[in-house]
């Protein structure tokens, strides 16, 4: 087997507060996660070298959140190497001055600290498809010295505030070398061991009730929360003999069935096969990066274990794509718009069709879920644009992979699909009749992708005819139309081939902006035609059945390209509107007003590259440098991964998840797109 390291070193700055907002997270493939800043001081919510995901209707629950760190010298002088942040804004970060050297090997964390000549370094690990984390020190040069870990804990579902109250009082169970914290009904145990040298644990009961998390007051939420703690680990650390702490909600045996040092070995294999399975040209640089950051949003749902079961019993397996870190599930748009770039490009096509026929399953009213929630097994479905993706993200698998069986099996809700949209369904998705156009709109409902609301205040409603709804629907029907003859011959697409030249005449017709030289967003929106200057226009293009004519292609690509364009993506609206908002901050109303109101999307750049390739065929070198700007963005927010949002102005300040599905996924199939001459899909 290859040995392929791919490795990120970031240059310590002199700057402690730095250290605040650059931010690592490793994942476990159900949809839990360990996450922090490389400072260690907890700042959200979500931070914990433990979330756990479990069967609802518990869904992600936050288990281990902090580590006290403190190194006793052979001289007996005591270094704190914590970090942690208190009401009042006073900060404690003794151990930044040690911190000599963050990195991701194969896409995890590792710190490694210098104290006086004796180098300690720090890793994390979570063995995959387990709720598990290993947090490893090994002493790489020195003395013998002792460790004191303080594990600190607040169990609650990850998206609870964190001024919320225990649930109980914690309890201390000792089995011999395991150290269970019970937290009371619904929450499991968490399972804390040591595996290395002589290690004790000194019982030492604290609550600290005032620490501060900066992040969480930014954002408008409450921010003064609470931990307790049982005591404290103390370990010999020697040289060449590494300490794992073990944190986990699994069985005794599942924990134990690997040593820490099997455990990281397996895991680093699982990664080079995932490196090796990959587009040859995301094999290395920031594409390898890339490919390592997809795999943490391609999980089993572990929230839905009986769905799981219904999968296997039928020859397949449940997979699905958490749309981002930390907060999303999974939803049915950006799966369907990411799934290119996360599993095809990278290799993973077994795990593609997974993914689409698990969104098969769900299919219902003619619709695919917007989103599940955390703690449901049901998902809802208020989205108009889910569904259409659904059509182009099965045709990338298909024409990638040749799976005509699972084509096969989806063509009757395919079908079923557009006959519910031509006679109407939920949330008034529904073809007009009168010019073949696909409209969509109900009071409290944002239905489209550009869809914040907060306080029950739609800030986009876009209802009316939108206009990457029709490109999205005419791709569709052209799409079912041509897998209707391939696959069933006997049966007339006569229906099919009307209502996409109905469809086709009316957008052309209707959509073209002559005046401003672009698309329309909205027509027959609640207060006429919608003349803002947005990205979503560019689909019109970018899908592989244009609706646009060819003659408007240049026009609208060359206006994307002055008003909306930046080094990260799209902005969702040009500077000349009167809504538009320069930066993505503050509380929740002042976050979502600018949502799509400026804000740059990552996503973005993949319609845009498709565009520019429509237009300009042979621009593929220059659309790939431009993709090059992300590779500086993996040093900030996440690192190792892509954010969800910029500011619409420079510095272009990243905001939102710190990693995001769909920014990786279209970042990832640009640049396997771009590197060679692109491939044509019929």
């Amino acid at each position: 087997m290859s040995s392929l390291q791919i490795n990120r070193v970031l240059q310590i700055q002199d700057d402690p507060y730095a250290l605040l907002s650059q931010e690592w997270l490793v994942t476990n493939g159900l949809g839990g996660y360990a996450s922090g800043t490389i400072s260690g001081a907890v700042t959200r919510r979500y931070h914990g070298f433990l979330t756990a995901s479990l069967p609802a209707p518990l869904g992600r629950i936050v288990m281990l959140n902090h580590l006290s760190e403190q190194v006793i010298r052979s001289d007996g002088m005591r270094i704190d190497l914590t970090a942690e942040e208190y009401s009042g804004r006073r900060l404690h970060m003794p151990g930044s001055q040690y911190l000599k050297e963050f990195r991701l090997e194969m896409g995890l964390p590792i710190w490694r600290y210098d104290i006086d000549g004796v180098i300690l370094e720090k890793r994390v690990l979570m063995p995959y498809g387990q709720n598990t984390a290993h947090i490893t020190y090994e002493l790489i040069e020195g003395d013998l010295l002792q460790l004191e870990l303080r594990p600190s804990i607040h169990f609650r579902p990850q998206e609870a505030t964190v001024e919320r109250e225990f649930a109980k009082d914690y309890t201390l169970v000792v089995k011999d070398d395991l150290f269970e914290i019970h937290g009371g009904d619904p929450y499991p145990p968490l399972r804390l061991c040591i595996c290395g040298e002589h290690a004790i644990f000194i019982m030492d009961r604290r609550k600290h009730s005032d620490i501060h998390f900066r992040v969480e007051e930014a954002r408008g939420y409450p921010h003064t929360g609470h931990h307790w703690s049982p005591g404290a680990f103390a370990l010999t650390m020697v040289k060449g003999k590494p300490s794992t702490l073990i944190a986990s909600t699994e069985s005794l045996e599942v924990i134990r069935s690997k040593l820490p040092q099997e455990a990281k070995e397996v895991e680093i294999r699982r990664r080079q096969v995932l490196l090796q399975s990959a587009s040859p040209v995301l094999q290395n640089g920031m594409g390898a990066e890339l490919v390592l950051a997809a795999d943490q949003f391609i999980i089993t749902p572990a929230g839905r274990p009986d769905e799981s079961v219904s999968a296997k019993a039928s020859g397949s397996d449940a997979r699905t794509i958490i749309a981002g870190y930390h907060w999303f599930t999974d939803w049915g748009r950006d799966t369907m718009i990411s799934l290119e770039g996360l599993t095809l490009a990278t290799g993973r096509q077994q795990e593609a069709g997974y993914i689409l026929r698990t969104f098969a399953n769900h299919v219902r009213d003619g619709l695919i879920p917007n989103m599940f929630p955390e703690h449901d097994k049901t998902g809802v479905y208020h989205t108009a644009d889910a569904t259409l993706w659904f059509f182009h993200a099965l045709h990338r698998y298909v024409s990638a992979t040749q799976d005509r069986d699972t084509l096969r099996a989806i063509l009757p809700k395919l079908i079923d699909i557009v006959e519910h949209h031509l006679r109407g369904t939920q949330f008034n998705i529904g073809i007009d009749p009168a010019d073949g156009l696909l409209k969509q709109g109900a009071e409290g409902y944002q239905l489209t992708w550009m869809d914040a609301k907060v306080n029950g205040w739609v800030v986009t409603p876009r209802r009316g005819k939108a206009v990457e709804l029709n490109a999205l629907w005419y791709n569709a029907v052209r799409l079912l139309a041509t897998w209707i003859r391939q696959e069933d011959g006997e049966h007339s697409t006569t229906w099919l081939q009307e209502i996409a030249e109905q469809a086709y005449d009316s957008f052309n017709t209707r959509f073209w902006y002559a005046k401003g030289g672009y698309l329309y967003d909205v027509v027959d929106g609640e207060t006429g035609d919608d003349t803002a200057c947005r990205p979503n226009q560019l689909l019109a293009i970018s899908l592989d059945h244009e609706v646009l004519h060819k003659d408007k292609w240049q026009p609208v690509f060359e206006t994307a390209k002055r008003e909306l364009l930046t080094p990260y993506g799209l902005r969702s609206l040009s500077k000349d509107h009167p809504d538009y908002k320069l930066a993505y901050v503050g509380d929740l109303m002042a976050r979502d007003a600018a949502y799509h109101q400026g804000t740059v999307w990552g996503w973005l750049i993949g319609i845009y590259i498709d565009s520019w390739l429509k237009v300009q065929p042979d621009a593929g070198p220059q659309a790939q440098q431009l993709l090059m700007g992300f590779d500086q963005h993996l040093n900030e927010a996440g690192i190792g991964t892509i954010s969800e949002v910029f500011d619409a102005e420079s510095p272009y300040t990243p905001g939102g998840c710190i990693a995001q599905a769909w920014s990786v996924g279209e970042v990832l199939r640009c640049l396997a797109k771009t590197a060679s001459p692109p491939t044509l899909i019929q």
